[in-house]
């Protein structure tokens, strides 16, 4: 194993320890444009739940009818699990976040002294229409002066330019490490790639740019992992546990269409400019809960075919119920043996969910 992967094996949902010299600004979903908080002069982190630790303050002020995730993360926010954070920034990506945005708006009104940072919400509408760019540019824009206050400094055209060269030039990096998974044998496991990819979003641009770096440059360490190819769609995985359920039971994961895999990196700004940055978070791959069916199916059908995907597996997190209104329509368009998991748990699998993905087959002609 690569000296790289070997310092990622630990949780992800680590606490950040800050060398003092930025804010710190937490961010929850993957429509919050991570440009501005670099172009602010901050450290931004993307906030990961903690599957199987418990989430009493998340689901008393949330419900326990809320996806876990959004409960966990609150759960930390108020536990300060995440350390001091300067500002949190919230997309409106999901019910579930923006319930997790008002719930922390709410209790800062009415507690002041409740430790959770100013938060802003900031809202990413995916039509494809350039009413909807000039309205996500409007946002952005709202944005960008909240981050000024926050960092205590004005976010000027050539500090935008300069984070937008460095964002893009890392999802270069990670574009390339996704062809070590492509390969066969995979030379990256979904699982190793999964935490490669959240220790990018932990770490100020420069910092993850040169992890990457260091993994590339050092794929003789890497040994090849064989076994039945699959996509995976459905839910978000925010940490590595289904992943390394999945990969323990024999499968290689080489894809995935959820906003911490491939889609995360997948397309770049275009221009160094506001609105450029409007039209790329406007256009990133549908989502499931903000897509149409058809949508989704044609864009995870695309991703499969590209890494060679022998088998689709679709997980449905608990209270998760768009990705089980996909299924279908993604499962015609792939053609492959699929699998869909229903209703299952933060972070891991249940036995039967293991046992149909058990019944997975190579297509029929398919020998490796």
């Amino acid at each position: 194993m690569s000296a790289v992967l070997s310092r990622l094996a630990g949780p992800i949902a680590d606490p950040v320890v800050s060398d003092g010299s930025r804010p710190v600004i937490g961010y929850v979903g993957a429509d919050v444009p991570v440009e501005l908080l670099t172009a602010a002069g901050a450290h931004p982190v993307r906030l990961t739940g903690a599957p199987g630790s418990p989430s009493t303050a998340g689901d008393r002020y949330l419900g326990t009818g809320l996806d876990p995730v959004a409960r966990s993360v609150l759960t930390r926010l108020l536990d300060g699990e995440y350390g001091h954070l300067d500002g949190l920034v919230v997309s409106r990506d999901c019910e579930a976040s923006s319930r997790l945005f008002y719930a922390i708006r709410e209790l800062k009104r009415i507690d002041p002294a409740t430790p959770l940072p100013p938060v802003q919400l900031v809202d990413v509408l995916h039509l494809p229409h350039r009413t909807t760019t000039r309205y996500v540019d409007a946002k952005f824009a709202e944005l960008r002066a909240t981050l000024e206050t926050w960092a205590g400094r004005q976010i000027t055209d050539d500090d935008l330019a300069e984070a937008i060269e460095a964002h893009n030039r890392l999802r270069g990096l990670l574009r390339r490490l996704g062809e070590l998974r492509r390969s066969s044998p995979a030379l990256l496991t979904g699982t190793q790639a999964l935490s490669v990819v959240a220790a990018t979003t932990r770490r100020p641009v420069r910092e993850a740019c040169a992890l990457v770096e260091e993994l590339l440059a050092d794929t003789s360490a890497l040994s090849g992992k064989d076994g039945l190819r699959v996509f995976l769609t459905g839910s978000g995985h925010d940490e590595p546990g289904v992943y390394s359920a999945l990969e323990e039971a024999g499968l290689v994961i080489v894809g995935e269409d959820h906003d911490w895999g491939d889609r995360l990196f997948d397309r770049d700004v275009t221009a160094p400019t506001m609105l450029a940055l409007a039209e790329r978070y406007q256009h990133n791959g549908p989502a499931a809960p903000r897509a149409s069916i058809r949508q989704r199916a044609r864009y995870t059908a695309e991703a499969a075919r590209a890494c060679t995907a022998e088998a689709l597996v679709s997980y449905a997190r608990v209270h998760d119920d768009a990705p089980p209104w996909d299924f279908p329509a993604q499962r015609e368009l792939c053609g492959l043996p699929s699998v869909l998991l229903e209703r299952q748990p933060y972070g891991g699998l249940t036995e039967d969910a293991l046992a149909a993905v058990a019944g997975l087959r190579r297509p029929v002609g398919v020998a490796r």
